[in-house]
């Protein structure tokens, strides 16, 4: 009796929502826990039969009854569920069930021991952490659409859809600064707005935010005085943001819409605000090209300004990015450590995935910032040992997947002149390139050497791996695009035009020629020692 005394003392002051469930289903204890995860006391579960199985939610209960009922019928083993209930209040909560078998001394089934554990905010993380992944994700490629948009039309098409998806609103609008007016040139909502229509920068709250240059944040539009409601009245909008297109001198501005009273986070306005400011570079970028057709020298020299601008923007954005992704794979890995033995298949898979999508971006912001220091400071002029940087890279690959047996064929003594770190990056990527697409061959082969061209000397990497058609030869240094699918070989688009950029750098040109299905090689020219090329 003592020890059935301290038993149950132990379970009135667990954490944890504990009950036993006699052999015919019915509540013969619940723990003080209860009250406060569901709302209701342990006598009325006591009480009342159905109670237990009243507040699961609507969409669990078939799987909650079919849970106990297997795992009273099943006299062994511990049987585990997820589920949700509501509690008194009307509040939605995620309740992490297991069961255990309960016998007496001469083994008699007496029914199942439950434990209910509250874990609706470990399922909140998770859900955050998979909305901000794929927030991250949809930037990054709003980023590059724009980076390669050329027409005003383009970059409308792409801001009207990008600003209501990032921030799941109602409606979004594109607006322009036109001879003291704002022009609503686009937009994408639930309902019409204002397409097509000017009004003047003092009476609309687009002007305000161009001749404030700041954003606006509006949670209830009949109560600020900024909005001309007349105009706003025959509108489903109920809340608003809208931010400024370029912090100096405002060209334009973005309006994100809700049809419901809505507070914008910090977060939603951030990245709002970081849409703009690229919308600002790509529209600067699409004037230049413009200018072009006209005044070849002009257009050329702005061209170069606003690519600095634009590569230095993607620097930025990468390094914004990088906090908030380094968050999400914390928790997600901190998710997985804790609490993996707890999650079902399906859960358990999908939060490997978001790791593995957290590493994928960390790669892709790695490879963006080498890409934006390739063309950026001084290049070093010294001698370089490329036979010896093959050797080193070839061990780091070789040492990444001892798995594998590649057979590296490195010509010695090859020395060239350049800078040490530009020239060990350029390196890498080719050599890290040719052991990807090496990866479905028994005998691999990667070589570097020289080989003498049409009065040069040509340097080449050269593999018998998957190759390509050289139809497509002119997007292989492109930025972000691929010629082999991503699901079989991973990557982001970004090493070959780092490459590309290095040796361009360096006064020297790069070129390939492969095959599909019999390998490909890179040929590139650099000077060479004492400045002979």
């Amino acid at each position: 009796m003592e020890s059935e005394h301290i038993c149950k003392l132990l379970l009135d002051f667990a954490a944890d929502w504990e009950f036993w469930l006699d052999p015919e289903g019915a509540c013969r204890y619940v723990s003080p826990a209860c009250e406060r995860i569901t709302g209701y006391r342990p006598d009325e579960f006591m009480g009342e039969a159905g109670l237990l199985r009243r507040i699961v939610h609507p969409e669990d209960r078939e799987a909650v009854e079919s849970h106990l009922t297997d795992a009273l019928a099943n006299r062994e083993g511990v049987c585990p569920i997820d589920f949700r209930i509501i509690t008194r209040t009307g509040e939605v909560r995620w309740i992490s069930h297991h069961c255990q078998p309960v016998h007496d001394g001469a083994g008699t089934f007496l029914g199942r021991r439950g434990s209910n554990r509250d874990i609706t905010d470990r399922m909140a993380a998770q859900e955050e952490n998979r909305r901000l992944g794929g927030l991250m994700e949809r930037l990054v490629r709003v980023v590059q659409e724009l980076s390669r948009a050329r027409s005003l039309d383009e970059i409308t098409a792409v801001v009207r859809t990008a600003a209501r998806e990032l921030v799941s609103a109602d409606g979004a609008t594109f607006v322009l600064r036109e001879n003291g007016n704002c022009f609503y040139a686009d937009e994408d909502a639930i309902a019409p707005l204002w397409k097509g229509l000017r009004f003047p920068l003092e009476r609309c709250i687009s002007g305000w935010v161009m001749l404030n240059r700041q954003a606006a944040v509006i949670e209830d539009i009949y109560q600020d005085q900024r909005i001309p409601v007349e105009a706003y009245r025959p509108t489903f909008v109920q809340s608003l943001a809208m931010v400024p297109i370029r912090g100096e001198d405002p060209i334009g501005a973005i309006g994100t819409y809700w049809a419901r009273r809505h507070r914008p986070s910090e977060q939603e306005i951030s990245v709002i605000q970081a849409l703009a400011d690229t919308t600002s570079v790509a529209m600067e970028n699409v004037r230049v090209y413009a200018d072009l057709e006209q005044r070849v020298r002009e257009r050329t020299e702005a061209l170069e300004t606003a690519n600095r601008e634009l590569e230095a923007f993607g620097f930025s954005v990468s390094h914004d990015l990088r906090g908030p992704l380094r968050r999400l794979d914390g928790y997600s890995r901190m998710l997985y450590e804790d609490y993996a033995d707890r999650l079902e298949g399906e859960g358990r898979d999908i939060l490997i995935r978001m790791i593995r999508l957290a590493t994928r971006m960390e790669q892709l912001i790695d490879d963006l910032l080498r890409f934006s220091r390739s063309v950026k400071g001084e290049v070093v002029h010294e001698a370089v040992n490329l036979s010896r940087l093959a050797r080193s890279i070839a061990r780091e690959l070789s040492d990444g997947e001892p798995g594998r047996a590649v057979d590296f064929i490195i010509a010695d003594g090859l020395t060239v002149e350049g800078d040490p770190g530009l020239l060990r990056a350029a390196m890498e990527n080719i050599l890290r390139n040719a052991w990807k697409y090496t990866a479905p061959k028994e005998n691999a082969v990667i070589e570097f050497g020289r080989c003498e061209g049409e009065g040069e000397r040509l340097y080449f990497i050269r593999d018998n791996g998957v190759g390509f058609d050289m139809a497509h030869k002119d997007k292989l240094f492109q930025p972000f695009e691929r010629l082999h699918d991503a699901r079989a070989f991973e990557g982001t688009g970004i090493g070959l035009a780092t490459v590309k950029r290095i040796i361009d750098r360096h006064g020297g040109r790069i070129w390939a020629e492969g095959t599909p299905g019999a390998g490909a090689t890179f040929y590139f020219t650099l000077p060479e020692p004492g400045g002979e090329s």
